[in-house]
């Protein structure tokens, strides 16, 4: 288990993280939350990573959040515009949430948005109720910006919060 102090840095997807992503897959409260599909086949989900690694979608920019050796979680940058992206930030497996992980990682996303594509804006949304989701995104001094639509989050109606931050605004 790794401490919020230690460095945690963003990298391209690999071959050799498939065992993290597929042992993911197994942890039924991750998956729950994360919104993935519960209980598939180990095999089903080393061949998605792997195409996932192998051939990545062009406006589904993912890079892997690690520390030390071992993948914590990923960011997405997701969008067909030029100047803006939608954030998205998971950490994985389940045991290693509520350490401060996902602010970290999420921040990561960000820097990487402004400094490494120069982008303009980027947003993201969370499910209200899942507040530490939520929280994060605010106490990275994103904008709730509007309501999205319905989510259920855990069979529990919900519905998504939408934020947004300017480069601008980042810089400041």
């Amino acid at each position: 288990m790794h401490s919020p102090a230690e460095r945690i840095f963003l990298r391209s997807l690999e071959l050799a993280d498939l065992a993290s992503y597929v042992s993911w897959g197994r942890d039924r409260r991750f998956c729950e939350h994360a919104g993935w599909t519960v209980d598939l086949p180990a095999a089903e989900l080393e061949a998605h990573w792997r195409a996932l690694i192998e051939r990545p979608i062009p406006d589904h920019l993912r890079r892997a959040a690690v520390a030390g050796d071992e993948v914590v979680g990923y960011v997405d940058l997701a969008g067909a515009e030029p100047d803006r992206r939608e954030l998205g930030y998971v950490i994985g497996p389940s045991d290693r949430w509520g350490l401060g992980l996902g602010g970290i990682v999420a921040r990561l996303g960000l820097e990487y948005g402004f400094d490494v594509l120069g982008l303009q804006e980027i947003w993201a949304e969370a499910v209200d109720a899942n507040r530490a989701s939520v929280r994060i995104l605010a106490a990275l001094g994103m904008t709730e910006t509007g309501r999205g639509e319905d989510e259920s989050l855990l069979g529990a109606a919900s519905y998504y919060r939408r934020f947004s931050i300017s480069r601008a605004d980042w810089a400041s």
